[in-house]
């Protein structure tokens, strides 16, 4: 296997920068405490370079899962660059390559290469060459031209700006340059390599059990909301990863919030009744699996109940998303009087399928609490 070159400049910056923060860190505290009004300006800047990360090289240029006004997308790239993270073209070439490539030798960051590799170790490896037919979009993109052109320029003058800024609000040039800009950018950096790495570990997986990607709350806590991963590896055009109300995404929140002051549109999100047989057929497959490793007398009927169960609820799906485009095409004809019936339909059949999904939970969480038996053969 060929021996990869060591990434010098960053290799050397995210290092250096981390070993001598450890060391110094602990004596700015003793000798110099922050004061609350220090520790929330630095997490406000926390959260504006992180979500410029999540919302702008992730949603918005990896993925295209919306658009947006020339004016946010700058102020993006100004916090981005703020991150310590390169430039937007470098990272939305290599995530368009993990999602093409994820877990296999040609994913950038894979996890099979060891959690810590994932994490960091990657980085301090000389970084392939862009190809223009990976990123064709963002070639042409001038804002991200220039970003790419002079992003070791610009994440030094973002930064300066931040501690020039924050030091003369509060009057404490020492307290800005520890928190606002070392520490921010130290804890930044892990909360964005969680997600390579902790983010396909540890979690569940609903929708795809065969890549390594992983749901998990907690990792959103961490993440700004990208701790929904295996959502996101199936249904990576969407502009949420957490698709509930109740799901901690600042980063939806935010679009959603730019989409209402008319700074963003086009917003893809994916119909619920896709992502619900996504959902079915995943855990079908894993459900069968399970039966098959169980000894149990009524294994054959609990297999037929899932068969049957699950058959169901996807033929209702199916039904469901027949009227939706039925009710569509009665609206664009203007035949009025036979909306109410496709909706009155549509209504029974949801909360029909609503019961159905209700009792495919229950059903799912019999067998996965089911226990194997061993069965010991005696010699005759």
């Amino acid at each position: 296997m060929e021996k990869k070159q060591f990434n010098w400049g960053p290799g050397l910056f995210l290092i250096i920068y981390q070993i001598c923060l450890l060391v110094t860190f602990p004596f700015y505290l003793y000798y110099s405490p922050p004061s609350i009004s220090l520790i929330v300006a630095s997490i406000i800047l926390l959260y504006l370079t992180g979500i410029s990360i999540t919302a702008g090289y992730h949603r918005f240029y990896s993925h295209r899962s919306y658009r947006t006004h020339p004016f946010v997308e700058s102020i993006l790239l100004f916090f981005a660059s703020m991150a310590g993270q390169g430039s937007a073209l470098r990272w939305a070439f290599d995530h368009r390559l993990h999602h093409a490539h994820v877990d296999t030798d040609d994913d950038p960051y894979s996890i099979n290469k060891g959690f810590w590799y994932a994490h960091f170790f990657w980085i301090l490896e000389k970084p392939r060459t862009i190809d223009p037919k990976v990123v064709p979009d963002l070639m042409k993109n001038k804002f991200v031209q220039f970003q790419d052109r002079y992003i070791g320029i610009l994440m030094v003058l973002t930064n300066v700006v931040a501690l020039l800024f924050v030091g003369w609000l509060l009057n404490d040039y020492m307290g800005a340059c520890f928190l606002a800009c070392w520490l921010r950018l130290f804890v930044l950096h892990h909360c964005t390599w969680f997600i390579n790495s902790l983010a396909h570990t540890w979690g569940d997986k609903p929708f795809c059990q065969e890549q390594s990607a992983v749901n998990n709350y907690v990792i959103a806590l961490l993440t700004f909301g990208e701790g929904y991963h295996n959502y996101h590896h199936v249904f990576a055009n969407d502009y949420r990863n957490g698709i509930k109300w109740f799901h901690f995404d600042p980063t939806k929140w935010v679009i959603w919030t730019l989409n209402k002051l008319g700074l963003a549109r086009d917003l893809k999100r994916i119909d619920p009744y896709t992502i619900k047989k996504r959902m079915i057929l995943e855990r079908k497959k894993l459900l069968l699996e399970r039966l098959c490793d169980l000894c149990y007398v009524k294994k054959d009927e609990i297999e037929k109940s899932v068969l049957d169960l699950s058959e169901r609820i996807l033929n209702k799906i199916a039904q469901a998303n027949n009227l939706k485009e039925d009710y569509y095409n009665i609206l664009r004809q203007g035949q009025k009087e036979r909306l109410k019936e496709i909706k009155q339909q549509l209504n029974q059949l949801k909360d029909s399928l609503q019961e159905d999904w209700y009792l495919w939970i229950e059903l799912s969480r019999h067998i996965l609490h089911l226990k194997p038996m061993k069965v010991q053969l005696s010699s005759t």
